[in-house]
C-alpha cells in the first residue's frame, strides 16, 4: 500500500487507516477475531490504527494493544482523550483539563502496551478548557517522550488556529464523505494553509455508502445508528437515491460502491487518510482495493453531478452529540 503523510508534520502512514471503534461498540465481537482482523490489515499494508479511552470504554485500547504491541515497529497507533468517564464507565462529560490529560495518556500507555502515543487527539473540544492549556498539555508530553504528535477531532478553524499556534497541530479528525461534505467551506482550506493532515472518519456514512442499507434494515439494539437522525427509517429511503445514483457509476468502474467512495477521498487531497473501519476481514479487504481505483475527470464529474441532485436527509448527529461539535 502507498505511503502519504500527514500535512507538515513528517508521520508517514499508509494511504488508508483501519478505524477500530466498531470492534468494541455495538454488538459483542470475538476478541480473538478482531485481533486476527487487526494483525491481517497490517499484513495487507494497513500502518494506521485508530482507537480512543471512550471506545469501550478502555476495552478497544486493551483489544488494540493486544494486536499491535507485538508488532509495534511496524504500525502507527492514534489514541484520544477528552471525556470524563466515571466509575461505572459511563460518559459523563468532558474533561480536557491538563492534569487530566496526563492521567489519560499514562492510563492508555498501560493499556496500549506501547511507551509512546503516536497521535493523540483531544476526541472533543471541551467549552471548560483553553485550547492553549489542552495544546500545552500535549506539549509537554511530547517534549517528556510520551507523545509524538497532536490532533484534533471535530474542531473548528478558530480552535485549530488556535491550538496549532502553541503546539504544531499534525491532524484534524473529523467526518468527511460523499454524504457529509462540510469540510470543504472552511475546514479543508485553512488545514492546507497550516500544513495540517486531515483523517476523515465515517468515510463509508457509517456503512451506508456501501449500498447494503436501506429502510426496511434492521440494527441491533446496541447499534449507535439507532440514535442518529440520518439512519431513521424514512431518511433513510430518501437517501437511497443517492446510493443509486453511485451504483452506476461504480458499475461502470467495475468496482463496489465502497471502493468508489474512498477513492473519491483518497483523490481531494494528497494528505487526506481515511479511516474506513470493519470487523469482517473481506470488508477490509474490498476497502483496502479502493486504493487501486483510478477515477477520470469524467468520473469526477458524474459523481458531482450525481450528489449535487440529492438533499442527504436526517442530521448526522443526535442532538446530544452535535452539542459537542465545536464549530
Amino acid at each position: 500500500m502507498q505511503k502519504r503523510t500527514l500535512g507538515n508534520s513528517g508521520l508517514e502512514v499508509s494511504a488508508i487507516g483501519l478505524g477500530c471503534m466498531g470492534m468494541s461498540y455495538g454488538p459483542a465481537r470475538n476478541e480473538l477475531e478482531m485481533i486476527s482482523v487487526i494483525r491481517s490489515a497490517v499484513d495487507l499494508g494497513v500502518t494506521f490504527f485508530d482507537t480512543a479511552e471512550n471506545y469501550g470504554p478502555f476495552t478497544n485500547e486493551e483489544l488494540v494493544g493486544k494486536a499491535l504491541s507485538p508488532i509495534r515497529d511496524q504500525v502507527v497507533i492514534a489514541t484520544k482523550f477528552g471525556f470524563h468517564i466515571d466509575a461505572h464507565g459511563k460518559l459523563a462529560g468532558m474533561n480536557s483539563r491538563p492534569e487530566h490529560v496526563r492521567e489519560v495518556v499514562e492510563a492508555s500507555l498501560k493499556r496500549l502496551d506501547i511507551d509512546v502515543i503516536d497521535l493523540l487527539y483531544q476526541h472533543r473540544v471541551d467549552p471548560d478548557v483553553p485550547i492553549e492549556d489542552v495544546a500545552g498539555a500535549v506539549k509537554d508530553l511530547i517534549e517528556e517522550g510520551k507523545v509524538r504528535h497532536f490532533g484534533l477531532s471535530e474542531a473548528g478553524v478558530r480552535t485549530i488556529r488556535r491550538a496549532h499556534a502553541v503546539q504544531p497541530v499534525t491532524a484534524l479528525q473529523s467526518e468527511y464523505s460523499l454524504w457529509w461534505r462540510e469540510p470543504e467551506a472552511e475546514i479543508l482550506p485553512v488545514l492546507e494553509e497550516l500544513g495540517i493532515g486531515f483523517v476523515p472518519f465515517s468515510p463509508l456514512g457509517k456503512g451506508f455508502l456501501t449500498g447494503t442499507i436501506d429502510e426496511n434494515t434492521s440494527f441491533d439494539s446496541t447499534d449507535f445508528r439507532n440514535t442518529v437522525p440520518r439512519f431513521a427509517p424514512e431518511a433513510r429511503k430518501a437517501n437511497r437515491a443517492l446510493v443509486e445514483r453511485l451504483g452506476s457509476i461504480a458499475r461502470r468502474k467495475g468496482a463496489t460502491l465502497a471502493q468508489i467512495a474512498l477513492a473519491w477521498l483518497l483523490a481531494q487531497k494528497p494528505w487526506i487518510v481515511p479511516i474506513p473501519g470493519t470487523t469482517q476481514l473481506h470488508r477490509l479487504r474490498e476497502n483496502l482495493a479502493a486504493e487501486a481505483v483510478e477515477l477520470t475527470a469524467g468520473d469526477f464529474h458524474d459523481i458531482e453531478s450525481a450528489t449535487s441532485r440529492i438533499t442527504i436527509q436526517g442530521a448526522r448527529y443526535s442532538e446530544f452529540s452535535q452539542r459537542m461539535v465545536d464549530r
